[in-house]
């Protein structure tokens, strides 16, 4: 069970990739790559500043070394529970550290990639893996009470058992909430 990060005002507690699963991701991603560090903001690579690294749960710096990797969160969820996703198990693109990475900053507040206006769809998942229901959410100017609802919304089932928040606009896996 994930508790919730003490003194944090949060009522859920926003799950980074595991530190195992960032060193394996390391090596191979998920869809079976090689790591392809670069630096954000030079060597070619994609223009990520800015963007989200999941590993830390926090924006890329220029000159960070990072990777974009294949990530598939709901099938490592799986195979640690013994759930059986089926077609619902998606790979997806995901930017990490490409070295030893923290984790999330203790010290950090409110929900991750909470920019107001910004569009998140919110995927309900049940204890088996599969998608039992989801709504559209765009972060309001306070985030961190709109995030919430919005889970206090999702939780009120009793059979979702976690949560994960994506980008509309590609899809992209931003964080996860586990059940409280």
């Amino acid at each position: 069970m994930i508790k919730h990060i003490p003194g944090s005002a949060l009522r859920y507690t926003p799950c980074p990739i595991p530190p195992l699963t960032v060193k394996e991701l390391q090596d191979t991603d998920d869809a079976g790559r090689p790591l392809e560090p670069f630096t954000a903001g030079e060597d070619g690579g994609p223009d990520c500043v800015g963007s989200p690294l999941r590993c830390c749960l926090r924006d890329i710096e220029a000159g960070e070394r990072v990777a974009l990797v294949s990530y598939a969160p709901l099938r490592r969820w799986a195979a640690a529970t013994g759930a059986e996703p089926g077609a619902y198990c998606e790979l997806g693109p995901v930017f990490i550290h490409a070295e030893a990475c923290g984790g999330p900053d203790a010290a950090a507040e409110g929900y991750p990639f909470a920019r107001p206006g910004a569009l998140r769809t919110i995927r309900r998942y049940n204890a088996e893996g599969q998608i039992i229901g989801g709504r559209f959410f765009e972060v309001p100017d306070d985030a961190d009470a709109g995030y919430d609802a919005v889970f206090d919304e999702a939780f009120a089932d009793p059979e979702v058992a976690l949560v994960h928040v994506r980008a509309l606009e590609y899809g992209c896996f931003q964080f996860e909430v586990r059940r409280p």
